[in-house]
């Protein structure tokens, strides 16, 4: 009988058999609301606005917004706008703020619900009365009078990750995306139209910035943005947001520090 020779394990080729992985993503969806009935009237404003700023939705995914939709009820409704959406290539694959009736018809058509997302008001345009977020919602606080009762200590909360920042030295093509998920992201260069730059902390930008930056992904509220030469497709904070046609002639080419002001997500220029 050959005798048989041991060998050490193969970390590579064990991950090369697994079947599958799963990992987390950071995506920016685009929010399409609607402001009444899909009509012609709302699809000659589409194509204007694609026209106007084509390469905003250059490969974003879009988030259909059913809140002040009219006629949308039935699973034929949904799926025409889609496929309407889609001819205009744009990459439709659920929607927001529908009914019951709507989520179901959604489903049929074959795109998913989804819970979140907000998008950030203009000045003047923050309500006080408005009801915060879920995931900014204080905790409870714990009632103490039961001393006696007996109850499993709570799980120690998990050690938060070690800041670990981020530094590019070289311009950020279109359709990149560079994300640094622990610290800061810094980018030495320009950044083209079409490219994102995803960070837990700050976002700092030294060159023309044309692409979508979002800061603070984590829910970081004290998260800013500082860019050299602004002219940005979108800029986040904790998940407000303002997209391009929201910026003032007055900021555009110019340095600035994007930062959270309450609800109101704030571009100011610097110096």
């Amino acid at each position: 009988m050959e005798p048989q020779v041991a060998t050490g394990w193969d970390a590579r080729a064990d991950i090369a058999r697994r079947p599958l992985q799963i990992r987390g993503r950071f995506f920016t969806a685009v929010a399409l609301r609607l402001g009444g009935a899909p009509d012609q009237g709302f699809y000659a404003a589409l194509d204007a606005r694609l026209e106007q700023t084509p390469n905003f939705f250059a490969g974003a995914p879009l988030v259909v917004d059913l809140e002040g939709a009219e006629g949308l009820a039935t699973a034929a409704d949904i799926a025409a706008l889609a496929d309407a959406l889609r001819q205009r290539r744009l990459s439709v694959f659920g929607v927001q703020n529908g009914t019951a009736a709507q989520e179901k018809a959604a489903a049929e058509a074959g795109l998913i619900a989804l819970a979140g997302g907000r998008d950030a008001p203009l000045r003047g345009a923050f309500k006080p009365e408005a009801a915060a977020p879920a995931a900014r919602t204080a905790r409870p606080p714990v009632d103490l009078a039961p001393a006696l009762q007996l109850e499993p200590a709570p799980a120690p909360e998990p050690e938060p990750a070690p800041q670990v920042n981020r530094l590019i030295t070289r311009p950020v093509r279109s359709g990149q995306t560079v994300v640094a998920e622990h610290g800061d992201l810094t980018i030495v260069g320009p950044v083209s139209s079409g490219a994102e730059l995803i960070a837990a902390g700050n976002v700092h930008v030294y060159g023309q910035m044309r692409g979508r930056a979002m800061a603070g992904i984590n829910g970081d509220l004290e998260a800013r943005i500082f860019c050299q030469s602004l002219d940005a497709e979108l800029l986040a904070i904790a998940g407000l947001y303002r997209t391009s046609d929201t910026l003032g002639p007055e900021l555009r080419k110019s340095s600035v520090t994007v930062f959270l002001d309450g609800e109101r997500l704030c571009v100011e220029r610097l110096g």
